[in-house]
């Protein structure tokens, strides 16, 4: 059989296929491709009006076409029995007719709502109503520049259930805490604001909504000087920002927290150099290690280290009113099951909540390690965590500091000790279970981190182990690096029993 009939065939196939069908196919393409397909027979002339889905974006085609293409296409499913449920609209060239293409959408009953541009557009917000949207999503450079109040009744949408904003600006705060109380059903709210974005959402941040049951918050520029959350349903926080000075919330439904909090303050730095003199401590070598592989290379700096605990601390000097304070905002997650922590979490912990609550219900604590960054606050906070089954650390090497206390080897033998005779390793209290490390190098710090953490975890049932092995040119050494770490972590003790299961993946 020809090429040609076999083409002829296979078209004559996909032209027999039902008006829905072809409508689904046609919605999963970008609209102006869509509308092309017309040209190809009479059986395809007036399929366009059974897309469930159009999405136009004037990077596709001429963009000097764009706009009349978008009015002629809304034009033709007003005057049809149109099932579309979702418009995306993309602008990068084009946007001086988006008021009326938004305002077209919102009276059409559909269902989602996308929209992403690039220039300033300011948003009408008399008619920024819709009793049948269900997600809406503004992206880049939309703006309510003050004209935002609330309709009748407050309500904006009254069916919405999630709602994405990126880099959207508002003029204050009260117009932001009118969008999102006005959302009566609102179940997921993405916030997520760049650098460049500055403070989009002005002084502050305010999420009141009851309904309100996963929220994401990203913001990468100075805090906030207040941040308030009245989320009484929420079950999943995803926080990612600089601390700020307050917090005000209301978590009580909280089931899972992923944070990511980072400290606008640069911490001054020790240096020790050849000669003696003290400027900088150069935690972690390239292999991981500090200052080489030793405990004596550790006795040698615990002088070093004292000095440095007098930085770690807020300085009593201090403005009170220049200083971030999560003390709150911890508070408000302890009743969580599941704990997810960054790096810099762990160590704006240590710095800025001044009193650490009791995580009764934590049964999953995860967090990331960083070689600029401490374990200080690890033993308040396994100590604070009575019925945690779970224990995830994506890396072992971190910043050596004698405020890691008995969670780990950063100190000397002789202080460790000392610490034992004093009180009951935060360890060998835990209920872990299930200790789970990913990113795992194989070093001897690491090598004697794991086996502090197998001697004194006494229920351990599960151990999981990531090897992170360097993968070398020839395949042989690579596998004889991977043998080597895990027969070394085998030979380990392990306190709980030996029942105790190993894996490595």
């Amino acid at each position: 059989m020809s090429a040609q009939k076999v083409s002829m065939r296979c078209r004559d196939l996909i032209s027999s296929m039902p008006d829905e069908v072809l409508g689904k196919i046609l919605s999963l393409l970008p609209t102006r491709l869509a509308a092309s397909t017309a040209v190809l027979s009479k059986r395809w002339r007036n399929l366009l009006s059974l897309v469930d889905t159009l999405d136009f974006s004037d990077e596709i085609g001429n963009p000097e076409g764009f706009s009349g293409f978008v009015d002629t296409t809304l034009a033709l499913l007003s005057n049809s029995h149109s099932i579309v449920k979702s418009f995306s609209l993309s602008c990068k060239h084009e946007n001086s007719r988006v008021d009326s293409w938004i305002r077209t959408v919102l009276e059409s009953g559909f269902l989602e709502l996308h929209l992403k541009i690039v220039s300033m557009q300011s948003i009408e917000s008399q008619l920024f109503t819709s009793n049948t949207l269900v997600q809406l999503t503004l992206y880049g450079g939309f703006c309510f520049d003050g004209t935002l109040t609330p309709p009748r009744g407050g309500v904006f949408f009254p069916n919405l259930k999630t709602l994405n904003l990126v880099s959207v600006w508002f003029w204050d705060d009260n117009m932001f805490e009118f969008l999102i109380s006005g959302c009566p059903l609102l179940d997921v709210l993405l916030l997520h604001y760049g650098a460049s974005d500055g403070l989009g959402l002005s002084s502050s941040i305010g999420v009141s909504n009851p309904s309100l049951k996963r929220l994401t918050v990203s913001y990468h520029f100075l805090s906030p000087d207040v941040e308030l959350f009245r989320t009484p349903s929420l079950v999943y926080l995803d926080y990612s920002g600089y601390a700020t000075r307050q917090y005000r919330v209301d978590f009580s439904s909280l089931v899972e927290a992923r944070l990511d909090l980072r400290s606008c303050r640069e911490e001054p730095v020790v240096v020790v150099k050849e000669d003696g003199e003290v400027d900088v401590i150069e935690y972690n070598n390239d292999d991981g290690s500090a200052f080489g592989e030793d405990d004596d290379d550790i006795e040698d700096i615990e002088a070093i280290l004292d000095l440095e605990s007098s930085d770690e601390q807020v300085s009593d000097e201090d403005d009170d009113d220049d200083v971030p304070d999560v003390t709150d905002l911890v508070a408000g997650i302890s009743n969580v099951k599941t704990l997810r922590l960054s790096s810099d979490s762990l160590e704006v912990f240590h710095l800025y909540c001044k009193s650490m609550p009791v995580f009764q219900n934590l049964v999953t604590l995860s967090f990331e390690s960083d070689k600029e960054r401490g374990w200080q606050v690890l033993p308040l906070l396994l100590n604070n965590s009575p019925n945690l089954e779970t224990l995830a650390i994506k890396g072992l090497v971190h910043k050596v500091t004698d405020r890691c206390g008995d969670a780990c080897v950063c100190i000397a033998k002789k202080r460790m000790k000392k610490m034992e005779e004093e009180e009951i390793c935060c360890l060998s209290a835990c209920q872990v279970k299930v200790l789970n490390i990913s990113g795992y190098g194989g070093t001897r710090r690491e090598l004697k981190q794991m086996r502090h953490f197998l001697g004194n975890l006494k229920s351990l049932v599960t151990v999981k182990v990531g090897v992170k092995a360097k993968n070398h040119e020839e395949d042989d050494n690579f596998n004889n690096n991977y043998q080597r770490i895990t027969s070394a972590l085998t030979k380990l003790p392990i306190a709980s029993s030996s029942n105790c299961q190993v894996y490595f993946f």
